[in-house]
């Protein structure tokens, strides 16, 4: 039986595949004025479909919501009782249905061109009355379904899908859009992570901020490492300006050294001129710094003087690693 799941799999794979490839010969003009019709839009995007097509449709708008294209799902049933409140003549709505003829997206069709709200169409029928009335229409129709009863909605709805991701990558290209509007529109995920966050937001500051002057020694240096917890401690000048810092790695060849931990003066024992930042930059430019110098923490610094210090163990708390 695994021969013949695996058969299935692939035959469904390969159907969906063609399909897709079938697709990209039928992108032309209509597919340019679509794009230039949602451009043009000062509202936002209404996406609706029923069913299966209504799934495609709900992803379809979050896809376009994420890529810099205002957007958002009516469910057409919902709709008709009240939801076309939301729907305005500045925004434009994008209808899926493979038929064409959806009796939920049909039914608010009189009142959607009413309003002269702009109407693109996404269906596998260019003679339905959905793509009739539509201002653009784009086709995805396929030659069968993958279901092997070729009724199951799978080879139709990934051709919408795809060509739902098409909108979103054409339209995000258009308005030039970043990484960084990207992230803006996702502070809660990694990518969002690394481009949003900087170190003045995970470093250790005034109070937290392990710091000694340079005419202590070495047994006062570690006192205030332990007190901090961050494995170092700045060394600052009598004008508060950075002189060197100390680690756990200064200390380990110290102690191999058999210095004198009471009596040795800091500035004998710190590393003189260390890797430092200025604030305002990336927490992400500051990770990339201790992985390409093996090392696990730095100070930042405004006009010479520590404002600030961060380890490895706060970028892995702020979830930039």
């Amino acid at each position: 039986m695994t021969d013949a799941h695996q058969q299935a799999a692939r035959r469904v794979l390969e159907l969906e595949a063609t399909a897709l490839t079938e697709l990209v010969d039928g992108i032309g003009a209509d597919f340019s004025h679509a794009c230039d019709q949602i451009l043009a839009c000062s509202g936002r995007v209404i996406v609706t479909g029923m069913g299966k097509s209504g799934h495609i449709a709900n992803k379809i708008a979050a896809t376009l919501a994420s890529t810099g294209t205002p957007s958002f799902f009516v469910h057409p049933g919902e709709a008709s009782h009240g939801d076309l409140g939301m729907i305005t003549r500045d925004d434009l709505v994008l209808a899926l249905s493979n038929s064409g003829e959806t009796r939920e997206i049909m039914a608010i069709m009189p009142v959607i061109k009413r309003k002269g709200t702009p109407l693109i169409s996404m269906t596998g029928r260019p003679g339905s009355s959905l793509a009739e009335l539509s201002d653009v229409h784009l086709n995805v129709a396929v030659r069968e379904e993958a279901c092997s009863l070729n009724l199951a909605p799978t080879a139709s709805t990934t051709a919408a899908l795809a060509m739902g991701d098409a909108l979103a990558v054409a339209l995000l290209e258009a308005r030039g859009f970043t990484q960084e509007d990207f992230a803006l529109s996702h502070p809660g995920g990694t990518l969002g992570r690394r481009l949003l966050l900087k170190v003045d937001d995970v470093m250790h500051t005034h109070e937290r901020l392990p710091v000694v002057t340079s005419d202590v020694p070495l047994a006062d240096a570690l006192l205030e490492i332990t007190r901090k917890g961050m494995g170092m401690t700045a060394v600052i000048d009598e004008q508060g300006h950075l002189a060197g810092i100390f680690t756990d790695g200064d200390l380990r060849r110290a102690l191999d050294e058999a210095v004198d931990v009471r009596n040795t003066p800091i500035t004998q024992v710190m590393t003189r001129d260390p890797v430092v930042m200025e604030p305002g930059h990336l927490a992400a430019e500051a990770l990339q710094i201790m992985e390409e110098r093996k090392i696990n923490g730095l100070l930042v610094l405004d006009d010479r003087r520590p404002v600030g210090a961060l380890n490895m163990h706060d970028l892995l708390r702020a979830g930039v690693v």
